[in-house]
């Protein structure tokens, strides 16, 4: 809950504050999105390596998380800077080096909590977890919509917000170090633990997952520059609104994650997750389809009930076709791809914005969407129902 306050009283507002305050370009507003994967690319072998060798996993991730919040106190003094107009570039380089002990924070909870939760326990403990911290989400983002709601061009406002995350990330270092866990012990083979193992790649299963995942999050990704710029540029979003899209998406979330959870059951992971990814598909074409507020409001609060299938299926989905005896390898692989396709996605969107106008860019995002629904789909046909295959 610490966690997911300290983001969204700084990742939600970080492109209205690089427009509005840094007066960031389209590309600068692009690599927002961008930058972060492209760090995680580079920070997650070595985050794989200093986890598998880490005698407790969850100082490391207490650490990462810790380094990773102090960027909040740099991102606060970038107004105090000479040259206002290096003022945006100054703001994305942070962004960057914050990504990379996020990388190993990220990774290293992964692989921590999935050994703290049984798998029979699995589903109902993130279906229960989400829904927490949707709600959490929920409240803050509505106090900072209402409270803030005419300070959208105050530059101290987005200071106290940043300052707010911030302590929020300290509150979040302590609740990580009160987790129980048993330190490993590091005996000859463990200190001789293989980097990468390739033979997991000769599971079907898991390597068509990937095909399916990947190619999902590049269409997810690609219009998330998309989304910010027409919100803000086109048509001219506040605090207050941004706040109130999140609050509605976050709300939607919260009421559809146990129907996720009970279909999910009821079907598959993956079939259920077909459905979710359809649903995603239409949300770029119907928020270009008016700037009314009012009606994107609604749009965003429809795409919050198929993200909440997103959230809870998508990493329900890895850890069950990740086989368990190498399933370290297999988030960690994951990762490093994810980092490449969140890093190519949005410039590709941006390109498209540039070249056939924000709505074109929107209608081409949808029908990727829609592709790779069809692609889980094929996955579904293909394995769900058969036993896996090692050849």
């Amino acid at each position: 809950m610490a966690s997911t306050i300290a983001l969204n009283f700084s990742n939600n507002f970080f492109p209205i504050f690089a427009i509005t305050m840094l007066s960031a370009t389209n590309y600068q507003v692009g690599l927002i999105s961008s930058l972060p994967p492209l760090m995680a690319l580079i920070m997650t072998i070595p985050a794989a390596i200093l986890l598998n060798r880490a005698q407790q996993q969850k100082k490391l991730i207490a650490i990462s998380v810790l380094i990773a919040r102090l960027m909040f106190l740099l991102i606060i003094g970038i107004v105090y800077l000479p040259s206002p107009s290096m003022h945006s570039w100054i703001f994305l380089t942070i962004i960057a080096f914050m990504s990379l002990p996020n990388t190993v924070a990220n990774i290293g909870w992964q692989t921590f909590i999935s050994g703290l939760v049984e798998e029979s326990k699995r589903g109902a403990f993130f279906s229960d977890r989400n829904r927490l911290l949707t709600i959490v989400g929920l409240i803050s983002t509505l106090l900072i919509g209402l409270l803030m709601r005419d300070a959208s061009s105050s530059v101290t406002a987005y200071q106290l917000l940043f300052g707010a995350a911030f302590c929020f990330g300290m509150l979040e270092v302590f609740l990580l170090m009160k987790h129980e866990e048993e330190p490993t012990k590091m005996d000859s083979l463990t200190a001789k633990k293989k980097t990468m193992d390739w033979s997991i790649f000769k599971y079907k299963k898991y390597v068509a997952f990937l095909v399916a995942a990947l190619f999902f999050n590049f269409a997810w990704q690609m219009a998330w520059g998309i989304f910010n710029i027409y919100h803000v540029r086109y048509v001219g979003v506040t605090i207050f609104w941004v706040s109130m899209f999140a609050v509605g998406n976050m709300l939607a979330q919260f009421l559809s994650f146990p129907l996720w959870k009970k279909w999910a059951e009821k079907r598959s992971n993956t079939l259920v997750f077909v459905w979710a990814a359809i649903g995603m598909a239409t949300t770029p074409f119907l928020t270009v389809l008016s700037t009314n507020l009012y009606y994107i409001a609604l749009v965003q609060t429809s795409s919050g009930f198929f993200l909440a299938g997103i959230i809870l299926l998508l990493f329900n989905l890895l850890l069950e076709q990740s086989p368990e005896h190498v399933r370290t390898y297999c988030i960690t692989t994951y990762n490093v791809l994810l980092s490449v396709v969140a890093f190519i996605a949005p410039q590709i969107g941006i390109w498209l914005l540039e070249i056939w106008g924000v709505e074109v860019a929107m209608y081409i995002n949808s029908s990727l969407r829609l592709l790779s629904a069809v692609l889980f789909y094929i996955v579904y046909v293909k394995f769900t129902r058969k036993p896996e295959v090692l050849y």
